[in-house]
């Protein structure tokens, strides 16, 4: 049964690092939510370590970049880690084998920016080894992919999706397609994918190697069940769910333990040790 609680700090007993999720939690891609500098800047001094953990197909520098451009102290978190930060690393490493990618992002020089130090280089479709699953614009409609899924299906391309959410929010209220969405397609149609960042494992493991802790002192705040808390059960954290993110909607009326339960049966997902409504 997952508790309620006002604030985070009230969730951390046992806990030596909070690690956060990015969009949804710390901001809504122009914007701190309110209280969440100063929500964090008090568990900082109390000694509590930081870290951000992100779905975002991007380098883990360029992440840190924008969290700090929108408001948040440089020295706040020990660690950002993002999704495309590890598989960028299982690329230099050779552990992924590519060479010639086909890009697929949210800003035409996301691919060339995330591919710095990497000896790859981007194509059409129909000449690449694998499609690069990086982003989408906001406004993107999947159907607008699909010739391009087709011609990688028909060459049997894998397909490298960066970031697994299938959802993002944004100022408003609004949502708008994420990677995840799309790659979901492609292996329902037969396609190969390989997943990088929340729920899977291998990236709960980077930030536990970065911050040299074990399992049990680490908590994932997210505002995802599918992906943040999920990720979090399967890894051995604890996790507390952020109720203003994504799913703001589901919390609009009614007891909120009771629309928690009703939003872990409809995305066939775990529920948190913990609920917070926001940062504060």
């Amino acid at each position: 049964m997952a508790v309620e609680a006002d604030r985070l700090e009230a969730t951390l007993d046992g806990i030596e690092a909070a690690v956060l999720d990015q969009w949804g939690v710390l901001h809504d891609g122009s914007a701190p939510y309110p209280h969440a500098v100063e929500a964090l800047e008090r568990l900082k001094a109390t000694g509590t370590r930081l870290a951000v953990l992100s779905n975002s197909g991007k380098r883990s520098d360029l992440n840190a970049k924008r969290i700090f451009a929108l408001g948040f102290p440089s020295g706040l978190f020990d660690c950002v880690m993002t999704s495309g930060e590890a598989l960028w690393r299982d690329i230099r490493s050779r552990r992924i084998k590519t060479s010639e990618l086909h890009p697929i992002t949210r800003e035409q020089e996301d691919a060339e920016n995330w591919a710095a130090g990497l000896d790859v280089g981007f194509v059409p479709v129909d000449q690449a080894d694998a499609v690069l699953l990086m982003g989408l614009p906001d406004g993107a409609e999947l159907d607008d992919y699909q010739d391009t899924l087709a011609s990688a299906l028909a060459r049997s391309l894998p397909v490298l999706c960066s970031n697994p959410d299938y959802a993002s929010p944004r100022a408003g209220g609004n949502t708008v397609a994420s990677p995840g969405a799309l790659a979901h397609l492609y292996a329902q149609a037969g396609g190969v994918v390989s997943y990088y960042g929340k729920p899977h494992c291998p990236v709960f493991r980077a930030v536990e190697a970065a911050l040299g802790l074990p399992p049990e002192k680490l908590m994932m705040v997210g505002d995802s069940l599918k992906h943040d808390i999920a990720g979090a059960r399967e890894a051995g954290w604890a996790s507390a769910f952020v109720r203003n993110g994504l799913h703001a909607n589901s919390f609009l009326s009614g007891d909120v333990l009771d629309s928690l339960k009703a939003l872990a049966r409809s995305e066939n997902a775990p529920m948190p040790d913990f609920t917070v409504e926001q940062l504060r």
